[in-house]
């Protein structure tokens, strides 16, 4: 999805219909990133931190949609998005998109055709096939290991799934929020923004107002992977950690889950024995490339893993796509955090607006949900 896993594909056929994933491997939607957008700006980088951007710059153009928001199916420009808010790449290049203020998904093909894939422009919360069912403020994607596209359906509290054939179906919440676990409807989301899908299947949450990082079986049984209901920042294990409107999640070749802990300002990385770290950011909003906690973020909102291990953040307010290495080494990729705009360029000569999502396809390019240009752009 944003998240494509290369040790995942042993597992994954090769055709349409069963999609290979990530995003690698999750943000918002309408109303909440509306007020996560609401917070400041970054700041200017020094002149180290320009060169090493420049070094490390990649090439943005625009795959789909345009500046004026709308509904329409078509080709690249042609075709238009509301608020898009993640993205996910299955093994033949197809994209799928979240997007929220339309409360659809849509499918991009390689050449830049758009199509809808399920939903329809009325908020709703009904099962159904295709254009007969209905989301409210759709906000993370990914596959899971049949084929199925995963849905954090945020403003419905709910975890959907879509097979293959555009069957949608409800896997866990309901309208009701709350952070109870348990089976299907009996258990309880607080507006869940992002879905990562690790190599046994098991289906990870950021579950946004709960500040908790859930797991989902592909059963539909819910439990409380880290953190708790209490904000915080906090490292440990399980939930004795603690996340502060955690937004994106994203699963690597070892099944440690990396999560945009969007107030905090951080990257967090959690174990599979559910030991929480800090991979990345200071805990203060800013914008600086470095290493570890000596680089800072602000509202980071998305993150998707490569192949090699990098990570990918969608920055925000700070409207710019950073790296992150596996040694934690965080440099700037593309966009400039003094600029918003949907310039189309290389490194800090691109813009972006808001960036909301990410994700990573089997060639090494990233794509973004440029959420407020209403576009999905396509990074080289």
């Amino acid at each position: 999805m944003k998240k494509f896993s290369p040790v995942l594909k042993q597992y994954l056929p090769s055709s349409e219909s069963q999609v290979s994933r990530r995003k690698f491997l999750a943000a918002s939607s309408y109303l909440a990133l509306n007020m996560v957008g609401c917070g400041g700006g970054g700041g200017s980088s020094s002149s180290s931190t320009a060169s090493v951007a420049t070094a490390n710059a990649g090439v943005v153009t625009t795959l789909a949609g345009s500046t004026t928001f709308g509904s329409a199916n078509g080709t690249g420009t042609a075709a238009s998005f509301k608020l898009p808010t993640d993205i996910v790449v299955n093994s033949n290049g197809n994209l799928f998109v979240a997007d929220s203020g339309n409360y659809l998904i849509r499918k991009i093909t390689s050449a830049g055709v758009v199509t809808t894939f399920a939903g329809s422009t009325i908020a709703g919360h009904a099962d159904g096939i295709g254009t007969a069912a209905t989301f409210y403020g759709v906000s993370g994607l990914d596959f899971d290991l049949s084929g199925n596209l995963i849905v954090a359906d945020r403003l419905n509290h709910m975890i959907r799934k879509i097979t293959p054939g555009g069957v949608v179906t409800t896997l866990a919440g309901s309208t009701t929020s709350g952070s109870a676990d348990g089976t299907g409807a009996a258990a309880a989301f607080n507006q869940p923004r992002s879905i990562a899908v690790d190599s046994s299947g098991n289906i990870y949450v950021a579950d946004f107002w709960n500040h908790m990082i859930r797991k989902v079986t592909a059963a539909g049984v819910v439990t409380t992977f880290a953190g708790s209901t209490t904000a915080g920042s906090a490292n440990g294990i399980g939930t004795a950690a603690s996340f502060n409107g955690p937004n994106g999640v994203a699963v690597d070749s070892s099944d440690n889950v990396y999560v945009a802990d969007s107030y905090n300002a951080m990257v967090r990385v959690i174990t599979p024995a559910g030991v929480v770290t800090t991979f990345a950011g200071s805990g203060v909003s800013g914008y600086s490339d470095g290493t570890g906690t000596d680089a800072t973020f602000n509202k980071p909102m998305d993150v998707a893993v490569d192949s090699s291990g990098n990570v990918f953040v969608a920055d925000f307010n700070n409207h710019t796509i950073r790296k992150i290495t596996s040694a934690g080494v965080v440099t700037t990729l593309a966009g400039s955090p003094t600029i918003s705009g949907s310039a189309d360029g290389t490194g800090v000569a691109a813009s972006f607006y808001e960036p909301s999502g990410v994700a990573t396809d089997s060639s090494g390019n990233v794509y973004v949900a440029d959420y407020h240009n209403y576009m999905i752009r396509k990074v080289a």
